[in-house]
């Protein structure tokens, strides 16, 4: 039986926006093909300089893939709420999420995506 949920390290190896973005696209291919239903991205927050712009990057390609209907929908982590609408969308669509220990605590660090 496949994750329904798998967690992408982003910032490993302190790569450009760029290259992040490459390896986005194929770690969410990876994660579809797996049967994984939604994706935790650690990005960082910017602590270090390049967290801030990974975390930007990531979300405006996210913006794109959604538009595009090829993801169904994302959250940042600082809206990772069980009150907010989109991250009841997500835990609705891969209910595992609620098992997630950022669940409500504002990180910037983290996105998730829907699949």
């Amino acid at each position: 039986m496949a994750a329904s949920l798998m967690t992408i390290n982003l910032e490993e190896g302190m790569p450009t926006v760029a290259q992040a973005q490459t390896r986005l696209i194929g770690e969410l291919g990876r994660s579809r093909a797996a049967g994984a239903k939604a994706v935790k991205l650690i990005h960082g927050y910017g602590s270090t300089g390049v967290g801030g712009k990974l975390r930007i990057g990531v979300r405006q390609f996210l913006s794109v893939k959604k538009r595009q209907n090829k993801i169904k929908a994302f959250v940042s982590g600082e809206e990772w709420d069980i009150f907010h609408e989109e991250s009841r969308k997500l835990l609705e669509g891969c209910p595992d999420l609620a098992k997630d220990r950022d669940l409500g605590r504002g990180n910037p660090g983290i996105t998730l995506v829907l699949l």
